[in-house]
């Protein structure tokens, strides 16, 4: 099971010697941009080690397998963003 870090720790692991301020990564968990999001205990937020930023502008390329013969295909360009994270994951 992932460990619990703090805003600042998990800034530390993911971005090194340059991670955002304290108050972008509180607007980000605010805004849910992290993913998964944040919990916040009292005044503090933690997040799973294994969180990412998620930057809800940039959409993200899908690799579509074809189709077998006679199976319809789903062509939405517009996902939601839990749908955009299942097929990113794959």
């Amino acid at each position: 099971m992932d460990k619990l870090l703090t805003l600042t720790e998990w800034a530390e692991k993911v971005y090194g010697n340059n991670p955002p301020s304290l108050a972008t990564l509180r607007r980000w968990a605010r805004d849910c941009r992290i993913y998964p999001a944040p919990e916040k205990q009292g005044r503090c937020y933690y997040v799973l080690e294994s969180a990412r930023y998620i930057d809800s502008t940039k959409p993200i390329k899908l690799v579509r397998e074809p189709s077998p013969r006679g199976a319809r295909s789903h062509r939405g360009t517009n996902l939601s963003l839990v749908e955009r994270l299942r097929l990113e994951k794959k």
